[in-house]
């Protein structure tokens, strides 16, 4: 019962698939008090996935590149909040499969705005409700190198690493920690949208040392869960990889 007395708002549930999935539903198992969040078309989706895992789960409407949603979240969440799931990201057609240079600005900014600068947006809409300090993870993959296909949104995961050390620094005094999951390629919706998704999967059991399942989520939740707790306490602006050990080996 690591998240005991946890309030806990996850962002990103589509599926059962999702890591945000995997997430939400370790926290409820570790006593946390969990809050989903989606907004449009994909409420519906969220909503299914909320009874899955309780029928006291509540959904709440969250579009955080919307500035009135951002500021109704006090209301929402009642004034209180200790751990937020930020499993955001986007990024239009032409930001990812291989024409990198092609990109318009216009669809990079997108990407940029919902992928990374969104975490502190997040971070700064929710800091004043973490009334005793709290913790702010976020999901990442691996921006040290160039991705096939990854193009643009590969920037923009090293921008959200940039801006997880910054959001480290600012709320820091207030005991607030910040930090990163740089997760293995795990077969999800957000996975399936990516163009030539299917190399990442044929190399990486084969480097990760300790090998990877692309359909288990489970390692990602249990180390967020931990980020939640304060088992981590004095652990902010950190990007901890769960792959298997892909990212320490060489070819």
């Amino acid at each position: 019962m690591l998240l005991e007395n946890k309030k806990c708002l996850i962002t990103g549930v589509l599926t059962d698939s999702s890591i945000a999935y995997g997430v939400a539903k370790q926290a409820r198992e570790h006593g946390a008090t969990v809050v989903l969040s989606s907004f449009g078309r994909a409420m519906s989706l969220t909503q299914r996935c909320a009874r899955k895992i309780g029928n006291d789960i509540e959904v709440i409407e969250l579009d955080v590149t919307n500035d009135d949603d951002l500021a109704a979240l006090p209301d929402k969440l009642n004034g209180s909040v200790d751990a937020v799931l930020h499993a955001i990201a986007f990024a239009p057609e032409s930001c990812l499969g291989g024409d990198f240079l092609e990109a318009p600005f216009a669809d990079v900014s997108t990407a940029f705005q919902i992928s990374a600068y969104s975490y502190a947006a997040l971070a700064r809409a929710v800091a004043p409700l973490m009334n005793d300090g709290g913790s702010i993870v976020g999901l990442d993959f691996d921006a040290q190198v160039a991705w096939p296909s990854y193009d643009w949104m590969g920037v923009c995961k090293a921008a959200l690493e940039s801006v997880n050390r910054y959001v480290a620094r600012e709320l820091g005094a207030q005991g607030i920690r910040s930090n990163l999951v740089a997760a293995g390629p795990l077969r999800t919706i957000a996975a399936k949208s990516i163009p030539g998704f299917t190399k990442f999967e044929e190399i990486w059991n084969d480097r990760a040392p300790i090998g990877w399942d692309l359909t288990d989520t489970t390692p990602v939740a249990d180390t967020c869960v931990a980020l939640f707790s304060d088992l981590m306490r004095s652990t902010t602006g950190e990007i901890i990889h769960v792959d298997g050990g892909f990212h320490a080996i060489s070819v």
